[in-house]
């Protein structure tokens, strides 16, 4: 027995007008048309699907057995053409974002939040690039952006410039460098460095300044929460160098000092790496914007 899509329609269709001529029309096709359609489905099935002396027609009990068929697999093929016509007209997607900036997920939170309001028919999610290499990934299509700080000169992969920021030196209103206005790598000699828990490669404060410098700290403290990061440097515990826009909120307290790393200071730039046929899709666009307004927003307080 083979049943067809439009056999289901043809179904649901008399049973919900209740004759014929009433569903024909419906279904916009001649009463004969349709006539020969449930034959040509009862032939196969071997038995009736109306009990056609009733009037208004009913179905039978091999017809609610293919109704209750027609209810369930009409939806999802009308849900899944739907979401074939979104994919087509750039509406509808998949958005699985890696990040290689730990802090990033501060001031990215916010911006999924919007998109998601925005997009509501593409599927977000986040992978943190962390543990794995995230650019690959980007070209197996297992992940759709990277969030990264490091661009490389990669075959069929846009890097679109974000925003840049600063790396901040943080301490303690008590520690020593607070007297300081500028902190060098040597200043880092008898201090404990918190940092959160990821390789020294993803971290300004290694690949900026100290590994240049061929300086390591006393000892380095690692922690995952930012929050938990600059409570310990309130306690003088450590010191700690993060991003503008995370010691924006601390800037102004009396228990913090922050200062520029070196004289010049160190100014980096975030990118989001996309695969070249999805840069320019409207959704990917519209993302890369909302995450440079809400940059500008988190650094300006």
């Amino acid at each position: 027995m083979r049943i067809e899509f439009r056999h289901l329609r043809t179904i649901k269709a008399i049973h919900e007008t209740g004759g014929l001529a009433r569903a024909a029309d419906v279904l916009n096709m001649t009463q004969s048309a349709l006539s020969h359609q449930i034959k040509g489905i009862e032939d196969q099935a071997g038995v009736a699907l109306f009990a056609r002396r009733s009037k208004p027609l009913r179905l039978s009990a091999a017809g609610l057995k293919l109704l209750a068929a027609a209810e369930t697999i009409l939806p999802q093929m009308e849900s899944l053409e739907a979401e074939f016509a979104g994919l087509v007209k750039g509406r509808a997607g998949r958005m699985h974002i890696a990040i290689e900036c730990h802090a990033c997920f501060e001031w990215l939170f916010p911006v999924l939040e919007q998109f998601r309001k925005a997009w509501p028919d593409v599927d977000v999610d986040i992978r943190p690039g962390l543990a794995f290499d995230a650019l690959p990934a980007l070209r197996r299509e297992e992940v759709d952006l990277v969030v990264s700080s490091d661009p490389e000169d990669l075959a069929e992969t846009d890097f679109t410039p974000i925003f840049d920021y600063e790396p901040v030196f943080v301490a303690s209103s008590n520690n020593p460098l607070a007297a300081k206005e500028v902190i060098e790598a040597e200043d880092f000699r008898d201090q404990t460095l918190i940092t959160y828990p990821v390789d020294r490669a993803r971290l300004d404060v290694f690949t900026q300044l100290l590994t240049p410098a061929k300086v390591e700290p006393a000892a380095v403290s690692q922690v995952e929460l930012t929050a938990v990061i600059l409570l310990l440097v309130a306690s003088n515990r450590g010191v700690a160098v993060l991003p503008d826009w995370v010691v924006q909120q601390v800037r102004y307290s009396a228990d913090y000092v922050t200062r520029p790393l070196t004289q010049g200071g160190k100014t980096r730039r975030l990118y989001a790496a996309t695969r070249v046929e999805d840069t320019q899709r409207p959704f990917v666009a519209h993302l890369i914007r909302l995450a440079r307004q809400e940059a500008v927003r988190m650094q300006r307080g």
